[in-house]
């Protein structure tokens, strides 16, 4: 496993461990993002503890809150401002996190630029597109399925199939409703709907 043992690699592990977490806050309970957030950043810091690099401080600091405006990111949509200031942190913090001997990054920066650039693309596209979805109304609102008009398609009262909106679904209704008839939908509890014949 010599071949870990070299800053960009660490710098890589790190990054991509940061990546996930994200991603993991972005879109909880998957189980896939916070399995490799883990792994990355337990490789992240073997290369660390190898090499004995010792992380810059503030660059750490910068990191961790990279993480606060990206939490306020995905909870409200339309705050893409508060998404493209965490990839700014998080891609400064992270270039500036192991220091040469000179001062500088210890981190090619021709891979540090390439890597920042390409996971600031992708959380932009990624985590714009997850609060986008979490956000949106659904494609079918079942509270809309209120006052149409359908098709009774078998015999109703206390169970029965109706059409509406193209769509079969189970029905009730007070007074019979013979197989054929055009009925209103009066109401939904849960999956069923409540219908009366459309006079």
């Amino acid at each position: 496993m010599d071949f870990l043992l070299n800053p960009n690699i660490a710098y890589l592990f790190l990054l991509g461990g940061v990546l996930l977490a994200m991603l993991a806050l972005a879109t909880p309970g998957t189980g896939f993002f916070e399995v490799g957030a883990l792994f990355s950043i337990v490789m992240a810091g073997y290369v660390i503890f190898r090499l004995e690099l010792i992380p810059v401080s503030w660059a750490l600091i910068v990191i961790g809150l990279s993480i606060v405006p990206f939490v306020y990111s995905i909870q409200k949509p339309k705050r893409e401002l508060y998404l493209g200031f965490s990839i700014l942190l998080l891609v400064v913090g992270s270039i500036f996190i192991f220091p040469s001997g000179s001062g500088g990054p210890a981190v090619n920066w021709l891979v540090a630029t390439a890597a920042s650039v390409l996971v600031a693309g992708f959380l932009w596209i990624a985590v714009g597109k997850t609060i986008q979805a979490a956000h949106a109304r659904p494609a079918h609102d079942l509270d809309g399925l209120v006052g149409q008009i359908g098709e009774a398609k078998t015999k109703i009262l206390e169970e029965g199939s109706v059409q509406v909106d193209g769509e079969l679904w189970s029905a009730r209704s007070e007074k019979a409703i013979p197989a054929g008839s055009s009925i209103r939908v009066l109401r939904r509890e849960g999956f069923i709907l409540i219908v009366e014949k459309n006079s």
